[in-house]
């Protein structure tokens, strides 16, 4: 059998990891970039950069700084997303005390 396409990239399948916790986060749940990469073994600063490259086909929203604040880019669209979720937000951060993932 021959090996899946991301064998021998190391970056690669931190990426493909990354995207498949971030797909466990459950709807109206929200983690951590800190959270995500002790999950995967990386640190936040890889987890970050996994979701700005290609991370389009997973609830990226669903991931916020460790403080529950988001990044200004991205930051209008993520609370969209967020609040049609029911995500409890207060003066522009997420309450990760209310809906932090995982427990």
């Amino acid at each position: 059998m021959a090996d899946p396409p991301s064998a021998g990239h190391p970056a690669l399948d931190v990426d493909e990891a990354v995207f498949d916790a971030v797909e466990e986060i459950p709807p109206g749940r929200v983690s951590t970039y800190g959270a995500i990469g002790r999950l995967v073994g990386v640190g936040p600063r890889r987890v970050a950069r996994a979701l700005s490259q290609g991370g389009g086909a997973v609830p990226w929203y669903r991931v916020v700084r460790a403080d529950g604040s988001m990044a200004e880019p991205v930051r209008v669209r993520q609370m969209e997303l967020l609040a049609a979720e029911g995500v409890p937000v207060r003066n522009g951060k997420v309450v990760l005390a209310a809906v932090g993932w995982p427990g």
